[in-house]
């Protein structure tokens, strides 16, 4: 699986959200000016945490232990960033048929993480000790 990958940007689940957090960060443009330090920010900075933290564990991957903690962290911000796509419905500031797209790619995002978390071992990085050396198998 990550044999391949040189870089968190080839991840898929970082493109997901990436991806996800661009659309979010155009559609909340056009939330109320009163929501701009409450619902406008959380959603936004949700849904960015997702990427970070996946780039995060992208470089942690070396201990397993750190990279299923981030890519915990990412799958908690995940189900944030739908907590607040809910609430914006909720407000009336976001079409329920948008929201629902939202939530099949969040769920998709969720199911990516978890995979990852469920098997560390096809990710992170594992290394020999030779004679004081390390040496990437």
């Amino acid at each position: 699986m990550g044999n391949n990958i040189r870089h968190f940007r080839e991840l898929d689940v970082y493109k997901m959200a990436m991806d996800a957090a661009m659309e979010i960060f155009e559609l909340t443009k056009g939330f109320p000016v009163e929501e701009r330090y409450s619902l406008t920010d959380q959603i936004r900075r949700g849904s960015r945490s997702v990427c970070a933290n996946s780039a995060e564990a992208w470089r942690k991957r070396r201990y397993s232990n750190a990279f299923i903690s981030k890519l915990s962290d990412a799958e908690a911000e995940a189900a944030e960033t739908e907590v607040w796509l809910e609430l914006a419905v909720r407000c009336g500031y976001l079409d329920p048929a948008k929201s629902s797209e939202f939530e099949q790619e969040y769920e998709h995002i969720l199911r990516k993480l978890v995979t990852m978390i469920s098997h560390p071992d096809q990710w992170t990085i594992r290394t020999v000790r030779e004679e004081g050396a390390d040496y990437d198998t």
